[in-house]
């Protein structure tokens, strides 16, 4: 088996494409070394919702911007004795936004 990543909408095509033509689930992971639960999940997706796109992880979101995580680095940086909490009260000063 390979190691683990995420199968690309073409990829998803080529599957439902072998099962379509009557191939089995097994055959069809064999044959491009995937396991057979993840393309036997993919064709009960298609079955049941009529698409077979993958879903977004729902995973925290970020309360900071990638311009405010370099400002804090920095500040951090330029004064390497600084405690997390001393540059999180900084960044307070600065945005008015609460850093854990």
């Amino acid at each position: 088996m390979s190691s683990r990543h995420h199968i690309d909408d073409f990829m998803h095509g080529r599957i439902i494409g072998k099962i379509e033509e009557g191939r089995k689930i097994t055959d069809v992971a064999r044959e491009f070394d995937i396991a057979h639960s993840v393309v036997s999940r993919q064709w009960k997706s298609l079955k049941t919702t009529g698409m077979c796109s993958r879903r977004h992880g729902g995973g925290r979101v970020r309360s900071t911007t990638p311009a405010e995580d370099r400002y804090i680095v920095l500040s951090a940086k330029r004064n390497r004795r600084t405690t997390a909490q001393q540059v999180a009260n900084q960044f307070l000063a600065a945005s008015g936004r609460q850093i854990s």
